[in-house]
């Protein structure tokens, strides 16, 4: 009976570390933090008083009251409230963080893959037509090779 030894926990827990992905994720998490910052600053500095200038910067204050007296603010508040001015300041600051991360992060990135994909491909390009001119040439030899030995044979 032949027993295999189980790797230990803290052994296993150090390969889950070392493998790449979970390193990459890691960044990722962080590059993320990071960038989320900046977008809520650029959404708190420039978005929301442009969005001030046609109404107003805090959409939280806007509701609809559903039950009568409908009175106060917090814990105080009387009635009930639906608060749709914060459902709509959450989905307008999704949708601008979406839009931000598209138009400086996503789309430049895709247009930089494209074009250097494009440079690789016809890097490629020009490689296989080397390569094909270089068979050409040897075939070419080869056949004057050939041609030589045949005519060089029928004159012994």
């Amino acid at each position: 009976m032949s027993e295999k030894k189980q790797p230990g926990v803290l052994e296993g827990f150090k390969a889950f570390l070392m493998r790449g992905n979970v390193i990459d994720l890691a960044v990722a998490v962080v590059i993320g933090a990071a960038f989320t910052n900046i977008v809520n600053s650029v959404v708190k500095g420039i978005i929301n008083p442009l969005v001030g200038a046609i109404g107003t910067q805090n959409l939280d204050s806007y509701s609809s009251c559903l039950k009568d007296p409908c009175k106060g603010t917090g814990d105080t508040a009387t009635g009930i409230r639906i608060m749709w001015g914060s459902v709509l300041g959450a989905t307008l600051s999704f949708v601008i963080t979406a839009a931000v991360v598209y138009f400086l992060m996503v789309l430049p990135m895709s247009k930089f893959l494209a074009r250097q994909a494009a440079r690789q491909k016809a890097k490629e390009g020009a490689q296989e037509v080397i390569e094909v001119s270089e068979l050409e040439v040897l075939k070419e030899i080869r056949d004057a090779l050939v041609a030589q030995r045949g005519s060089g044979n029928s004159r012994h």
